[in-house]
């Protein structure tokens, strides 16, 4: 899924951030007392419609595009595979804007690979991977895959654009949380070259590797990454 991850804290959802999205009362009456993780979702390929519907200051009508998709437990100290069983059973019945995230296992790379292929076939983004019974002080736990490599940064300066970008935006100057600074330079529509994303603004951008100095290789700008609610 492509949405706006947020959880339920039993009172009322908030951003990975911890800041509360302006959720019309009707949205959630019926969600259950337990936290919940998920994401705000509509439909695949509609991530900038989602996120600007949920970040607004006030509530609204446009919720009721949205569903809070539910993929954990996170307070339940039971193994993750026995918390993913029993999300289906809590929400169930509840409320028209509350839906699970159906979990499955995977027993062989051929088996992965078919449903990895299956998803991005269908505009999925990619799988989440988790082991069901997870060991301690394992990074391997929780694995993303994707047919392309992406990540996050922070714009730090804006370059001046030549030839057919003079008087525009040319490219970004990023850098990642561990100071390493880099330039991304396409990907743009003129409208983003023309309203560029400002100093301090989190994108994400594609790329093909690293460099042996650790920059990305041809990275390519794909969207600003905003997640968390407007306020005052």
């Amino acid at each position: 899924m492509d949405g706006v991850r947020a959880r339920w804290d039993g009172k009322q959802l908030v951003s990975r951030n911890g800041n509360p999205f302006a959720a019309p009362p009707w949205f959630a009456e019926n969600f259950p007392p337990q936290t919940m993780d998920g994401e705000l979702w509509s439909r695949r390929g509609e991530f900038e419609s989602i996120s600007g519907a949920v970040r607004r200051k006030n509530p609204h009508d446009g919720w009721r595009q949205i569903r809070f998709v539910v993929f954990d437990l996170p307070q339940s100290p039971e193994p993750f595979a026995r918390r993913a069983e029993k999300i289906p059973e809590l929400i169930r019945g509840r409320s028209e804007f509350l839906d699970f995230i159906p979990h499955f296992p995977v027993h062989s790379e051929s088996e992965l690979a078919r449903q990895f292929a299956e998803v991005v076939e269908n505009g999925g983004e990619g799988l989440m991977l988790r082991r069901k019974n997870p060991a301690k002080n394992r990074s391997d736990d929780l694995i993303k895959i994707k047919p392309h490599n992406d990540a996050d940064a922070v714009v730090v300066a804006h370059n001046p654009g030549k030839g057919k970008h003079k008087g525009r935006l040319g490219s970004l100057t990023v850098a990642h949380p561990d100071g390493r600074e880099f330039r991304v330079g396409t990907g743009f529509t003129d409208r983003q070259r023309e309203n560029p994303p400002p100093a301090g603004a989190v994108i994400t951008y594609r790329h093909q590797g690293f460099t042996g100095n650790g920059i990305p290789r041809f990275p390519v700008f794909v969207r600003v990454r905003d997640d968390e609610p407007r306020r005052d």
